[in-house]
């Protein structure tokens, strides 16, 4: 259980982490610089999710081949931060869409 709470927090610090990035982008007071650091963070925290997914998959991979070395409950945990990740990023992905549709919304 200990280990688990601190899997969350350590993705919660990271969550916090980018959104701090994120927020300190706009001050910066560049406009092409901004965009195209708003994009990298983006496309960072994609390969992100995507490599803990992949390291999640290997290790379940690991555990169906019998691997010794490998513990059901590391697993699972990895399993359980994979998904949690992904479940973020598509929340972030939403509110980014909502974003957009709102501003195209607007009249000019």
């Amino acid at each position: 259980m200990e280990i688990n709470d601190a899997n969350i927090n350590q993705l919660l610090g990271q969550m916090r982490a980018m959104e701090a990035m994120a927020k300190a982008q706009p001050a910066a007071g560049q406009g092409g610089a901004s965009q195209t650091d708003f994009s990298s963070v983006l496309k960072g925290a994609i390969d992100k999710v995507n490599e803990t997914q992949q390291a999640a998959g290997t290790l379940a991979a690991a555990f169906e081949a019998g691997d010794s070395q490998v513990d059901m409950t590391e697993v699972m945990l990895a399993l359980q931060k994979a998904s949690l990740s992904f479940q973020a990023m598509t929340q972030v992905r939403n509110r980014i869409i909502g974003a957009y549709q709102d501003v195209m919304g607007m009249p000019i």
